[in-house]
């Protein structure tokens, strides 16, 4: 029996996890689907399997965003429009060339442009709306230099802006579902999986947001942290279609993460994601806090940046009081923010350059390098979706 045969036997099981980009050849790697030998594709398979083993690792969300906020310069001229508005057809756009955990890369924009309303009589001259457009692509885990093109995020994605509410399956009144949509790659079937479900982003009306208390236990004792004015960006009921490989699971998504306008910093005490693989039901539960830290030179210089701090089933991995002594001295909102190492959780920092218009951000250079510790691909995929999905309100000030 040859090394390739023994190959194919081993992957049996794996076929259910949706490996892709694996043709089981023994010649070298192409474009039109397969690595170098069996020992790679050996080593891709023992990959799939290992997509729900924890890791901790830096960079497993790495890489570059850049945002023109063109709505907010772009100003109408007509006088058709209501004052202040932006001109008719501007959009903000974020474009990003992002990879997640080494082997999957996620490239390309998301636009976003807002209800538009006539000066006289108010009627809707365009509708608020996000716009998707990412390349996904796989890479050798042998050599990640070796990059393959697999699919496609796409679709459209209505916004409510009285509510603030995206509503992710509504593209498909407009023949644009928001979707995953993969080809067939090797031995690897085309898939396509569509978004569903409600984000709530933030208000549109300020004036009604409501102080809220987040608790957390750390080193044995309860802190509290009250936000004065709390606005919460709501989950409803979020699917986040799988993909780019079956490994990565139709999953979905509840709770809540709070913006506080006073300090810029975002919490949550429960976001939920669920979710099935390879027939075993898990559920992680994030808490936690993403805090705002501004250079002191931010009026020149421009530079702040988000300082992550989300901890994965907190609830299941509390240790006894002997870790409290760390902790003693620290006041409750320092304690709250305290990152600690023994809980798994998603650590490091998202970097901001803005670029000034006046009094508001007209651009942003963002750089991306967020870490795992202790979290599996699968958690650290199911994050990512959420956080591009919500790409719009985590990056407005």
């Amino acid at each position: 029996m040859t090394d390739l045969h023994r190959v194919c036997g081993r992957l049996a099981p794996i076929a259910r996890l949706g490996v892709l980009a694996i043709t089981l050849s023994a010649g070298s790697f192409s474009h039109a689907g397969g690595f170098q030998s069996a020992t790679t594709v050996t080593a891709v398979a023992i990959a799939a399997l290992a997509q729900n083993e924890a890791m901790t690792k830096e960079n497993v969300i790495a890489g570059t965003m850049d945002i023109d906020f063109s709505t907010r310069t772009n100003k109408d001229t007509s006088g058709d429009l209501k004052t202040g508005s932006p001109a008719l057809g501007a959009k903000d756009s974020y474009k990003f060339n992002l990879v997640v955990v080494d082997t999957t890369r996620f490239s390309g924009m998301v636009t976003r442009q807002p209800n538009l309303y006539g000066k006289t009589l108010g009627r809707k001259q365009q509708e608020a709306q996000l716009f998707y457009s990412v390349d996904l692509a796989v890479r050798n885990p042998k050599d990640l230099k070796q990059e393959k093109n697999v699919g496609k995020w796409v679709g459209t994605v209505p916004i409510d802006q009285a509510s603030g509410a995206f509503d992710l399956a509504g593209g498909k009144a407009k023949e644009s579902a928001l979707r995953i949509s993969v080809d067939a790659v090797g031995r690897a079937a085309a898939f396509q999986e569509t978004f569903r479900g409600k984000l709530v982003g933030k208000a549109e009306n300020k004036e009604s947001l409501a102080a809220y208390t987040f608790k957390r236990v750390v080193g044995g004792k309860e802190r509290i942290v009250t936000v004065k004015k709390s606005d919460p960006m709501r989950f409803d009921n979020i699917v986040l279609a799988k993909g780019p490989a079956d490994s990565y699971p139709t999953t979905t998504v509840t709770g809540r993460l709070d913006y506080d306008y006073e300090t810029g910093n975002w919490y949550t005490d429960g976001i939920r994601f669920k979710y099935d693989l390879d027939g075993k039901e898990y559920e992680d539960v994030v808490t936690g806090s993403i805090k705002w830290v501004e250079d002191a030179d931010r009026a020149t210089n421009g530079k702040g940046l988000y300082d992550f701090n989300l901890r994965y089933n907190e609830d299941k991995n509390k240790k006894s009081g002997g870790e409290a002594a760390a902790f003693d001295k620290m006041s409750d909102e320092d304690a709250f923010f305290a990152i600690d190492d023994s809980m798994p959780a998603l650590t490091g920092r998202v970097n901001y350059v803005d670029t000034m218009s006046g009094e508001t951000v007209s651009n942003s250079k963002v750089t991306y390098g967020l870490h795992a510790n202790k979290l599996t691909k699968v958690q650290v995929m199911n994050f990512f979706k959420l956080w591009t999905l919500a790409i719009g309100p985590t990056n407005d000030e």
